[in-house]
């Protein structure tokens, strides 16, 4: 109990009171509803406000149908679930990228999202970093201005060769896609470690030039090419060609972690 009172449970307590199981209110964590206090022995102490978030997406997922992406993003909207706090590894804001990147072309709010087949408001949103867009809608958003997603980590500065995971360069791609670059500059390769809550994906299909490979780390991974489906699981891995349409999603339970390489860095 801190100085004011403050009660805190454990997960054990927490999944009793709602209804879930521990490994569910973890997969929840991971795509970022709750953010528990931890121990110096990295045990998990939450607040009544978790509990209560917590009994709301179960409430939405059972009775209206939700699933886990929409019910955070949903949440966040409220503003029952607060953005993590800022740290050495927040990920980057592109909502001020995006919005220099239309205003300096002169075009309006209306022409960009036509392009990217998305709406005004939610084009709005995203400029205003009141939204998060999925990677495909990144990818049509950086075909049409030109550029590629690595100009959207501010990946400007020349990094040394060795890069600790407090330095990495984060951007968050939509509901529970969280891409990690792991080296940045004048490179043949673009390498990232992707994290992906459960059910969270790329969205919509999008291709792009280059190549790409990638291995399974943690979980599995569900990636469709042209209509054929293939399903990885831990230690597998995966080559082809971005020019082939392709999209992406965690099937399973847990956080699935990825190292995706794309050459050149065309993403």
């Amino acid at each position: 109990m801190s100085s004011d009172a403050q009660v805190y449970l454990k997960i054990g307590d927490v999944a009793r009171s709602v209804g879930i199981s521990p490994s569910a209110i973890r997969a929840w964590e991971a795509l970022g509803l709750t953010r528990p206090h931890r121990t110096k022995s990295r045990y998990r102490l939450y607040t009544n406000h978790d509990v209560r978030l917590l009994k709301k997406a179960r409430y939405l997922r059972q009775v209206r149908g939700l699933n886990a992406a929409a019910i955070v993003q949903m949440l966040k909207r409220e503003g029952a679930s607060q953005p993590a706090a800022s740290s050495a590894t927040a990920a980057t804001t592109i909502g001020p990228r995006l919005r220099r990147l239309r205003t300096q072309r002169g075009l309006s709010l209306a022409e960009v999202a036509a392009a990217a087949e998305i709406s005004i408001g939610f084009l709005s949103a995203l400029e205003r970093s009141q939204m998060s867009a999925s990677v495909g809608t990144l990818r049509k958003l950086a075909r049409y201005y030109q550029t590629n997603i690595l100009d959207f980590f501010d990946a400007t500065k020349l990094n040394t060769r060795l890069v600790r995971p407090p330095k990495r360069k984060v951007l968050e791609a939509g509901p529970g896609v969280r891409m990690e670059l792991l080296a940045w500059g004048n490179k043949v390769m673009e390498p990232h470690l992707f994290r992906i809550a459960p059910q969270a994906g790329s969205g919509e299909p999008y291709a792009h030039e280059g190549e790409e490979f990638l291995f399974v780390l943690r979980g599995e991974l569900k990636i469709a090419l042209a209509g054929e489906e293939y399903h990885l699981k831990r230690g597998d891995s995966f080559y082809f060609e971005s020019a082939t349409p392709h999209h992406w999603k965690n099937p399973g339970r847990s956080e699935t972690w990825l190292l995706w390489v794309n050459t050149p860095p065309t993403f």
